[in-house]
């Protein structure tokens, strides 16, 4: 099993930046597809971003409306899986989950994910 715990939530001003930050404890990320997912009030939780585990270097997905703003990278060294988030807008305001998933390919499906974090909340104000 691994454990996950999101950090680095908050709240910005529209145009600003934060970086999440999920660190994994009880097996190292490297042997995951990591994904963060987000659920505003009154909605779906939906899927942000992906990193696959791909032996052949890890491929990143987007969700349409953060691609050019949002980056997904991994530190294997440090265990852990981070969400730059720049050009921020008030519908980006969301509690972030991060993912694993034990399946090799970058998924954008919630049920292909095995574990989860608590989430951290991201708030945008106009």
């Amino acid at each position: 099993q691994v454990q996950l715990v999101e950090s680095g939530g908050g709240l910005v001003q529209a145009g600003g930046s934060l970086r999440l930050s999920c660190a994994a404890s009880g097996r190292t990320v490297s042997m995951y597809t990591m994904g963060w997912f987000r659920q505003a009030p009154g909605q779906e939780r939906e899927f942000v971003a992906v990193i696959s585990r791909s032996a052949y270097g890890p491929s990143k997905l987007y969700t349409d409306s953060v691609k050019g703003r949002f980056t997904i990278s991994r530190d294997n060294a440090k265990n852990s899986v981070y969400l730059h988030m720049n050009s921020l807008k008030p519908e980006d305001t969301a509690l972030y989950y991060c993912a694993a998933s034990g399946r090799g390919y970058a998924s954008k499906r919630y049920a292909d994910y095995d574990y989860w974090g608590q989430g951290t909340q991201v708030t945008v104000s106009s």
